[in-house]
């Protein structure tokens, strides 16, 4: 297995990119079609636990769009191989001082691209 090839990763650090692009944006089509469509995908958010697409789908209509802008730092992302990936991040929000925040992401290649099909964000004093 080749770890980190450079190829592979390219293309994680750009779909992790617009990930972070539509976060910031709120552009909930673009952050759904990131996640994989699929009931076994989770998301373990800061006051949220979801299961399933239809779950991640219900819970980024309704969030509200203000507060989502944030600056990201210490990225880690690592390949396995060539369908599987790790992405890694800490971040802070204006609106949320005194807290650093983390998130994870496992992606995965399917056919019609890279999909997180795990991820979970939390809060940590910082």
């Amino acid at each position: 297995m080749v770890i980190d090839d450079p190829g592979v990763k390219a293309e994680v650090e750009a779909a992790f990119m617009s990930y972070e692009a539509a976060l910031n944006a709120n552009d909930v089509p673009v952050l759904e079609d990131l996640f994989r469509d699929d009931p076994r995908t989770i998301r373990y958010g800061i006051g949220e636990n979801l299961y399933g697409m239809d779950a991640i789908r219900a819970f980024r209509r309704a969030r509200s769009p203000q507060g989502l802008a944030r600056t990201i730092h210490d990225t880690v992302i690592t390949t396995y191989g060539r369908d599987t990936a790790t992405a890694m991040t800490l971040f802070r929000r204006e609106g949320v001082p005194g807290k650093i925040g983390r998130q994870s992401q496992t992606w995965l290649r399917f056919e019609d691209g890279w999909k997180v099909v795990a991820a979970h964000v939390s809060l940590i004093e910082g």
